[in-house]
């Protein structure tokens, strides 16, 4: 004949009556906090300045520049102020015939090309063949970062719109060639940052 554990009978019937209670119960009454994340994100970017550089959940996709024109101009299609800025123009727009060409040595990859002035340093070395790292393009990261080793980086190359390096990084050497317009000639040494 089978033998009765009385403890372990005692045990099970003590267990399912405290299942049966909780689920029975009203709880603790905690209900969840409503989900405040779109809030956050949208008061955050009402307070960061407006960029050309279209990246994932930026206020700039779509365009994003009639916020900034009417900040300047009153209103949005308003003529800019006196005393205002216009646009700075990219030497990409330079008339053929003003175009210079320089000699440009790439240490790292160990050849030395021509580069013209209205052409950032990374289309011509990438029209050349080099593969030279990049993210952007718009000179926003430090993908592209590279050293001048001759000298301050704006006395050899002009950076059109460059928001990563600072006056004293670009003093160094720094450059960011995905934005950088050679305006003579220089050695280079690709995939380095401050």
């Amino acid at each position: 004949m089978a033998e009765v554990n009385l403890l372990g009978i005692g045990l099970g019937a003590t267990l399912t009556l405290i299942v049966v209670a909780m689920h029975f119960s009203k709880g603790t009454g905690w209900t969840p906090t409503q989900d405040i994340s779109q809030d956050v994100l949208e008061r955050r970017a009402s307070t960061v300045a407006e960029t050309d550089f279209p990246e994932p959940m930026s206020r700039a996709i779509g365009g994003g520049s009639g916020v900034a024109a009417g900040a300047v101009g009153g209103e949005e299609g308003a003529e800019l102020e006196e005393g205002a800025e216009e646009e700075e123009q990219s030497p990409a727009d330079m008339p053929e015939d003003e175009v210079e060409y320089f000699e440009v040595e790439f240490v790292k990859e160990g050849t030395t090309i021509e580069l013209a002035s209205n052409e950032t340093i990374l289309d011509q070395a990438e029209d050349e063949g080099m593969d030279l790292p990049y993210a952007c393009r718009q000179g926003q990261c430090v993908s592209c970062a590279a050293h001048i080793q001759d000298g301050p980086g704006d006395e050899y190359v002009t950076h059109f719109k460059q928001e990563t390096f600072s006056d004293d990084e670009i003093g160094e050497g720094y450059v960011l060639t995905c934005v950088a317009y050679p305006k003579a000639s220089f050695s280079i040494e690709t995939s380095e940052a401050p």
